[in-house]
């Protein structure tokens, strides 16, 4: 096998494990939904489990790509690509402690509820949104598209749109609901919202590699 085989080789190896992590953080997302939104502690649990050995499957990324760095020296577009993947394993490992944070309040809360039934239905579209997105975002990983990268940045724009959407209802007169809750549904809205910004910026780096240009989805 040639040198430029090898490096491919190991090319290849790095962006199925940056898929795979992708995959992980979106099914810690839906578990982490369904524990906030249910109180189900097992999900919870589940959820912050992953979350702890994701953290441990970014950092075998980083080594691979740092290791293929100075093994090859490889320069243009093949070094752009790994320094993207140092890049995009750190905002995956992020997307799954933001998930966590979701479940961990769950965990601490039940059996009582996290959220109230005022904003339900707001935090069930926000998770759902979100862990389509994970979605997308592991397809875009593996079969890079820009007309993907466009969907994906636009489906943020609603994400946004809720998590301003709390913040609007939970400042309002006619919110009654007591500290707790407010802590609670402030800090679970921007981990959503912060999850999908992290979504954005990973096709943003796919999108850039594909293209050359930032312009083409911003």
């Amino acid at each position: 096998m040639s040198v430029r085989e090898v490096f491919q080789k190991e090319l290849f190896e790095v962006q199925e494990r940056l898929v795979d992590l992708s995959e992980s953080v979106t099914e810690i997302m839906e578990k982490a939904s369904l524990a906030f939104l249910n109180s189900d502690v097992k999900k919870a649990e589940e959820a912050i489990a992953l979350s702890e050995i994701n953290e441990e499957r970014a950092l075998v990324i980083d080594e691979l790509a740092i290791r293929v760095l100075s093994r090859q020296s490889p320069v243009a577009r093949d070094l752009r690509v790994l320094v993207a993947a140092l890049r995009i394993s750190a905002s995956l490992e992020r997307m799954g402690a933001l998930a966590g944070h979701i479940a961990t309040i769950a965990r601490f809360r039940y059996p009582e509820s996290a959220v109230p039934e005022s904003l339900r239905k707001t935090f069930s579209e926000m998770g759902a949104l979100d862990s389509a997105l994970g979605r997308k975002l592991s397809q875009l990983l593996r079969n890079t598209d820009v007309d993907l990268a466009r969907s994906i940045q636009a489906e943020d724009a609603r994400v946004d749109e809720l998590h301003r959407s709390v913040f609007d209802h939970v400042l309002s007169p006619e919110w009654k609901e007591n500290a707790m809750f407010t802590v609670d549904v402030t800090l679970a809205s921007r981990y959503h919202e912060r999850f999908a910004d992290h979504v954005v910026d990973i096709s943003s780096k796919v999108a850039y590699l594909t293209t050359g240009e930032w312009s083409e989805i911003e």
